[in-house]
């Protein structure tokens, strides 16, 4: 959700004709980020910090280094 800003059943209620899940269809930058805002949630979970708050964070977490990684690799092409 706070990657894709979708749960993975509205996903595939959207993606009927798709096989598989949200993962098999995203990019290698989002897969990064995806697993980095697997790891902070982990982290925010044993805090004790409420799923809404999570999902704020994570948010802002995702948007920041979905930016990053963007940036990162339209350089990279640039060299």
């Amino acid at each position: 959700m706070a990657l894709f800003g979708i749960t993975a059943k509205q996903w595939r209620d959207k993606h009927p004709n798709k096989q598989g899940n949200i993962r098999d269809y995203a990019t290698i930058n989002e897969l990064i980020c995806l697993s980095n805002l697997e790891n902070i949630n982990s982290i925010y979970i044993n805090e004790n910090i409420k799923q809404s708050e999570r999902l704020l964070r994570l948010n802002k977490i995702a948007i920041s280094q979905m930016k990053i990684l963007t940036e990162t690799n339209k350089k990279m092409l640039k060299d």
